[in-house]
């Protein structure tokens, strides 16, 4: 698990969300309109979207589409409960992501520009260098 505290635009969140969720199967015009949001049951590690208007579109296998705008905040765990991500509204379309996220989960963060190679980069070598306190510690 890698902990993830970096800014986001809510279009770009979305695009996470979709590619880690339903790309296989939502409807192109879905995928292309910046304003729906796949949501889904906690029972199947949730996805919520917190909204000023939010309207139901379509439920597509256990994925339910919802039109949104005015986006405060988005709740994102995954199936597996190894990524948990919450994206905050700092300034109209932008906010910061926090949480927890899987190597996988780095992937698609990384494919769609919430995070990038600079960031991933830094993140290795800050972990290496407390890896290396810790052994020199623990020796």
């Amino acid at each position: 698990m890698v902990k993830i505290d970096a800014t986001s635009s809510v279009d770009n969140f979305r695009r996470f969300v979709i590619s880690s969720t339903c790309i296989s199967f939502a409807p192109k015009s879905y995928m292309e309109d910046s304003e729906v949001f796949p949501e889904r049951e906690e029972s199947l590690g949730s996805i919520y979207v917190e909204a000023a208007d939010k309207v139901t579109l379509k439920k597509i296998r256990d994925i339910t589409f919802v039109n949104a705008r005015d986006i405060l905040g988005i709740i994102y765990n995954s199936k597996s409960g190894n990524t948990s991500l919450k994206w905050r509204q700092i300034r109209r379309d932008n906010g910061k992501i926090t949480g927890e996220a899987s190597s996988n989960s780095l992937v698609n963060l990384a494919e769609v520009g919430v995070i990038t190679l600079d960031w991933v980069e830094n993140y290795v070598r800050k972990k290496s260098q407390q890896d290396d306190k810790v052994n020199e510690i623990t020796s």
